[in-house]
Order: C-alpha cells, then sequence, then structure tokens
C-alpha cells in the first residue's frame, strides 16, 4: 500500500495513527511529494491528501474512508465498532474531530490575507464552532479511552493540531479533563511517532 504523506496534515496523521493502532505500518509505503506527483490526480481526481493506493491499486480518499480500510486489515482489535450504539458514537466522535479541522484549516489561510468584514465574520464563525467542539469534548472527555476507537484517535490529531497551528489560542484553559486525557494519550506510538515536525 502506498499513503501519500505531508508531515503537517492532520488527515494523514489520522490515517497513519490507525495504522499504527492496527499494527500495519510496515505494510505502508509512504508516497513523499505525492502533490507533485502526476499519477495523483489520476488515481485521485481530487487530488486529496490523504489518498492510499491498495494492494490492489484502488485509491482510497478521504480520511475516514481509508481509516475504515484500515481497519479492515489486522488482527488488532478494531476502531470501527460493530453496529450498535457503540459505532454510532466513534462515528460522531470521529465528526467531531474531523470538524474541528475542517473549519481550522480554512480559517488558518482566511487569516493571512486582508482582512474585511466578510472575512472576519467567516474566521469567527469557524473560530465558534472549534470552541463549542472543545467544550462539548470536556463534558465527555472522562468516557475517552486510550485511542481505541476512530473518535478517540480523530479528537486526539484534532488537538494535536490546534496545538500546532493555533498555539496563540490554547484551547486546555478551561477544559482540565481534556487537557488530561490529552496529555495521556499524545505519549501512545499513534500519536507520539506522528506528530508534526516542530517549528
Amino acid at each position: 500500500m502506498k499513503l501519500t504523506i505531508s508531515p503537517n496534515s492532520p488527515y494523514v496523521r489520522k490515517a497513519r495513527a490507525c495504522a499504527i493502532q492496527r499494527g500495519i505500518e510496515d505494510r505502508i509505503e509512504p508516497w513523499l511529494e505525492a502533490g507533485k506527483d502526476p499519477a495523483l490526480p489520476r488515481l485521485n481526481p481530487l487530488s486529496k491528501v490523504p489518498t492510499l493506493v491498495t494492494d490492489d491499486g484502488v485509491a482510497l480518499f478521504d480520511s475516514p474512508v481509508i481509516c475504515e480500510y484500515l481497519d479492515s486489515i489486522g488482527t488488532a482489535p478494531p476502531l470501527f465498532p460493530p453496529a450498535g450504539p457503540a459505532r454510532w458514537n466513534a462515528l460522531r466522535q470521529q465528526a467531531l474531530g474531523d470538524g474541528i479541522l475542517d473549519a481550522s484549516q480554512p480559517r488558518r489561510r482566511e487569516i493571512a490575507l486582508p482582512q474585511d468584514e466578510g472575512r472576519r465574520s467567516y474566521i469567527e464563525l469557524q473560530q465558534g464552532k472549534v470552541t463549542r467542539a472543545v467544550d462539548a469534548l470536556e463534558a465527555e472527555a472522562h468516557t475517552l479511552g486510550a485511542l481505541t476507537t476512530i473518535g478517540e484517535i480523530t479528537i486526539a490529531c484534532a488537538l494535536g493540531y490546534l496545538d500546532f497551528r493555533y498555539a496563540n489560542e490554547p484551547w486546555r484553559p478551561g477544559h482540565p479533563k481534556l487537557e488530561a486525557w490529552y496529555a495521556r494519550v499524545a505519549r501512545l506510538p499513534a500519536m507520539a511517532r506522528t506528530a508534526p515536525p516542530p517549528g
């Protein structure tokens, strides 16, 4: 298998973390500089990162699809629970973590552009989504485990991205339970080995 690699992408980090949790990291070949490779748009018309190319040559995207595919390989406990309440909860948490990322990435781009009323309103709208999501996660932090589900992995990657790109907007104040959970899971191999490079 080949996985597009972007060291700073939280979505790539999510896929890599899933592979580590599944014990199949050594089966994935890093596809470096994929964004400049003319093969990428042929395999994935959206040219999205991450893209996973399976051993059968099938291109999968984006991170929720890739992670579910990786969860079908290997013998580790599944990250996607079977049908039932636990599965819906894990998928809901995945959506919450992905939502933090979906609001944070474009906001970072907009902050760097000339500011007008429309842009400022958009930035505030996205920032509000993140604030509400982190508040919601604090309320359920006591239920989070050691990266045992796709939801927990996605949440951890989202909080790590906030640290990486928004250090000037610390999320920890007022969220002690979430802070304690993240401190525990950030040391686990799935997070420690996929952390973006400093600087």
